[in-house]
């Protein structure tokens, strides 16, 4: 049984990290696209907001007899769901980031690109990390929900289904128990991963200005 709890650890964390890694360059490179267009970003934003109030069990089920029993209906739906809480952290990162620093930038001749690169996302970047760890725990929490594709693409939600299906709880705990432990190791792993990439914004909120880095929920 160790055996497969550890393929099935192992499982459930690929898929997870496959979604998250997707789903943060997808928005990322439309986040940076619609920052400065208000009427187009408001347009993503609240259609990304209605992809997030679709039951993850029934966009599951429809998905399976367009793509099947394979790893694009495992995917599709986790990438979705990541979407969301990317745009808006990313897109609050860069709103957050002051007017005179981004004058001071130009007045220095910076050109768009470099001013992005240099200025722009560094500022973002405890906002934009903020959300990579709240996208990263909420994706390994959705994957368990991806047991009902079967042993195929299950996770650990694989026991959790099978449990449900045999009235066994042991089976229950030995799958929801693990991706609780799993998702409470890769929040600290990118918590320790933001300290290292923004100390500045650690000094920032140990001085008052907590506000300023917390991520963005979804909700």
């Amino acid at each position: 049984h160790f055996d497969e709890l550890a393929f099935r650890t192992v499982q459930h964390f690929v898929l997870a990290a496959i979604a998250v890694g997707v789903g943060f360059a997808i928005t990322l490179a439309v986040s940076l696209w619609v920052a400065r267009r208000r009427r187009l970003r408001g347009l993503l934003v609240g259609s990304s907001s209605v992809l997030y109030t679709i039951p993850s069990l029934a966009l599951f089920a429809a998905l399976v007899p367009v793509t099947g029993l394979s790893i694009l209906t495992a995917e599709i739906p986790l990438v979705l769901y990541t979407l969301l809480i990317f745009m808006r952290n990313i897109l609050a990162g860069l709103d957050g980031v002051p007017a005179d620093v981004l004058e001071t930038a130009d007045a220095m001749g910076y050109s768009r690109r470099e001013r992005l690169l240099r200025v722009e996302l560094p500022l973002a970047l405890p906002l934009i990390v903020g959300g990579l760890r709240l996208a990263s725990v909420s994706t390994i929490g959705l994957v368990t929900v991806s047991g009902i594709l079967g042993d195929r693409f299950g996770g650990l939600g694989f026991f959790i289904f099978e449990g449900y299906r045999r009235s066994f709880p042991t089976e229950i705990w030995f799958g929801g128990v693990p991706a609780i432990l799993l998702a409470i190791a890769v929040d600290l792993v990118l918590v320790r991963l933001q300290r290292r990439l923004t100390p500045w914004a650690e000094a920032a909120t140990a001085g008052g200005s907590a506000g300023a880095t917390r991520p963005v929920a979804a909700a």
